[in-house]
């Protein structure tokens, strides 16, 4: 069985990769499902993602990125832009019951009914208040951490990256058009020899600095 306590302590973000190793495709496929299978408030799935291995979808996406971060893009072996939606109307919430019923999740129809009800008054209540973009974000930043941990327990490693041009992104892959927003770039791929944060002792707060027990 896999310790993820011992990923928790081993995982990094690597900042220099090997451009000779690459994470062969059925890898890469059984990441994406990992992506797939990320848990997100009532289901909402508010999400799309854009994949990438080859120079060309590389270089597609380097003018969004600073010059800081281009190894990180160039020499990954894949990169993943999670956008979030930013508009959820009743046709995609629907079809996210129809595929739950297909599934089998609903013995009765009236649970089917109450589940597609509450995930359609949740969207809406954030649309209402105005906070939908920030809130589809952080369903996003889930499927994120997923792909993170998930490829660490399979050896692989990752970048999650903000330091990027968001505007200039979402004008490459017309987003604005799709009702989506870039969140972040995650490159995949093995260490180079030379990573400097391979070599340097992980550090975090103490727990008693983050933590408190209620009584």
């Amino acid at each position: 069985m896999t310790d993820f306590l011992e990923i928790s302590k081993n995982r990094y973000t690597t900042k220099h990769y090997d451009p000779n190793k690459k994470i062969s495709d059925e890898l890469f496929d059984s990441l994406l499902e990992i992506l797939r299978l990320a848990p997100s408030a009532v289901n909402v799935q508010p999400w799309h993602f854009y994949v990438g291995k080859t120079k060309r979808a590389k270089d597609l996406i380097l003018p969004a990125i600073p010059d800081f971060n281009i190894p990180r893009i160039e020499d990954s072996s894949h990169f993943v832009v999670l956008c979030a939606k930013t508009r959820l109307d009743d046709e995609f919430l629907s079809g996210i019951t129809v595929k739950e019923e297909n599934d089998g999740r609903y013995p009765v129809e009236k649970i089917k009914v109450t589940v597609d009800e509450n995930r359609k008054h949740f969207s809406n209540m954030h649309k209402e208040h105005g906070d939908l973009d920030a809130w589809t974000a952080k369903q996003t930043y889930i499927a994120m951490t997923a792909l993170l941990y998930g490829a660490a327990s399979y050896g692989v490693d990752s970048t999650p990256i903000e330091g990027l041009d968001f505007d200039k992104l979402s004008e490459i892959l017309k987003l604005k058009e799709k009702d989506l927003s870039p969140v972040a770039i995650v490159t995949l791929g093995y260490r180079a020899e030379n990573d400097s944060n391979s070599l340097r002792p992980k550090s975090r707060l103490e727990l008693k600095e983050i933590c408190s027990i209620l009584d």
